[in-house]
C-alpha cells in the first residue's frame, strides 16, 4: 500500500459528504495524514445554461456565492477537525475533473467521497462525478453509498476485511493494500472470489467446477502468499456482486477492498460489476 500520508476529501456539504469526512478524519487520524477538504466550485455555466441572465447579475451572483462556499468550507466540521491536521481549498471547473487532476498532482494516497451528493452535485449520482474519479483517478478512492448513515454515528471499525479478487491484473494490488489495512487494524480478513458456473450441465460440469475451484483456490493461495496476508479465502459460485456483497454482509465487514481498472475478469469492466459492488456494499469500498 503507498503511502497515506495526504487523505483528499471532495466536500458538497451534503449529509453523505459530512458522514465520508468522519470516515477521512478516522483514517487521518491513524495515519497521521494530512487531510485536504476540496470544494469544487462550477463555473455560473454549468447551473445557468442558457438562462436569459444579464452578464452583471451572473457576475455578482457568482461572486456572491464563491464567498458563501469559502466560508462554509472554512467552517465545515471546524469543531470535529480541530486535532487533525487539514486544509481547505475551493477550486473552479468541472468537478470530476478537478478532483482527479488535485489528488494527482499533490500525491495523495487516497480519495474518500460519497456517491451521491446534494446542491450542486444533486444530479451527479454514481456514473457521473464518483463514476469518473473512479474511473480516472490513480490512487485508491473510498466510497460507498453507506457513508450518509456516518454523519449520524461514528465509523464502523475495521475488524472484518473482505478482499475481492478477480485475478485480473489488479487483483494483487488490491490485496497487497488490503494486507496492508489488515496489519494497521488487527483485523481479520476473507478473500473472496466469485466463480463463473459452466454453460453444460451433469457430470463434465461438476468435474470442470471441481477443477477450476483447484484451479483458482491455487492462484488465491499464492496471491495471498506473495501479499503477507492472513486470511480465510472462500470460493463461491455466482453473480460477483451478490457473491461479494452477500459475503460482506454475513462477515459484518468494516471494509470491501476491490481492484479496478481492469478490462478482463470475472468482475469485467468497472461500469459493470464494481458499479454494483459499491452500490449494494453494505460497508465502505476501497477500489484500488
Amino acid at each position: 500500500m503507498k503511502s497515506l500520508a495526504k487523505i483528499l476529501l471532495p466536500v458538497d456539504f451534503s449529509e453523505r459528504s459530512l458522514g465520508a469526512a468522519r470516515y477521512a478524519k478516522m483514517l487521518a487520524d491513524h495515519f497521521h495524514s494530512e487531510l485536504t477538504l476540496l470544494h469544487v466550485l462550477t463555473p455560473p455555466h454549468y447551473e445557468f445554461g442558457a438562462l436569459e441572465i444579464g452578464g452583471s447579475m451572473l457576475t455578482e451572483l457568482y461572486t456572491n456565492r464563491a464567498a458563501q462556499v469559502e466560508k462554509e468550507l472554512e467552517t465545515f466540521l471546524a469543531g470535529e477537525l480541530a486535532g487533525t491536521e487539514s486544509q481547505r481549498v475551493v477550486l473552479e471547473g468541472d468537478p470530476a475533473r478537478q478532483i482527479v487532476e488535485y489528488a494527482h498532482e499533490n500525491q495523495a494516497g487516497l480519495i474518500v467521497m460519497p456517491t451521491h451528493g446534494y446542491g450542486p452535485f444533486r444530479q451527479f449520482i454514481l456514473g457521473s462525478i464518483t463514476a469518473k474519479v473512479l474511473h480516472d483517478a490513480d490512487c485508491p478512492v473510498w466510497t460507498g453509498v453507506h457513508l450518509e448513515e456516518a454523519a449520524q454515528v461514528q465509523p464502523v471499525p475495521l475488524n472484518e476485511i473482505v478482499c475481492a479478487i478477480d485475478l485480473g491484473p489488479q487483483s494483487c494490488k488490491a490485496l497487497e493494500w488490503a494486507a496492508a489495512m489488515q496489519k494497521e487494524f488487527g483485523a481479520r480478513m476473507t478473500v473472496v472470489h466469485a466463480m463463473a458456473a459452466s454453460a453444460s450441465g451433469g457430470q463434465v460440469d461438476e468435474r470442470w467446477r471441481r477443477d477450476m475451484e483447484l484451479s483458482v483456490r491455487d492462484d488465491l493461495a499464492r496471491l495471498r502468499q506473495s501479499s503477507g496476508a492472513e486470511a480465510e479465502l472462500v470460493i463461491e459460485p455466482g453473480d460477483p456482486p451478490k457473491v461479494v456483497c452477500e459475503l460482506a454482509e454475513r462477515r459484518h465487514a468494516g471494509l470491501l477492498v476491490i481492484g479496478r481498472g481492469s478490462a478482463a475478469g470475472v468482475f469485467g469492466r468497472l461500469r459493470t460489476n464494481a458499479y454494483a459492488i459499491i452500490r449494494q456494499s453494505p460497508c465502505p469500498v476501497v477500489s484500488v
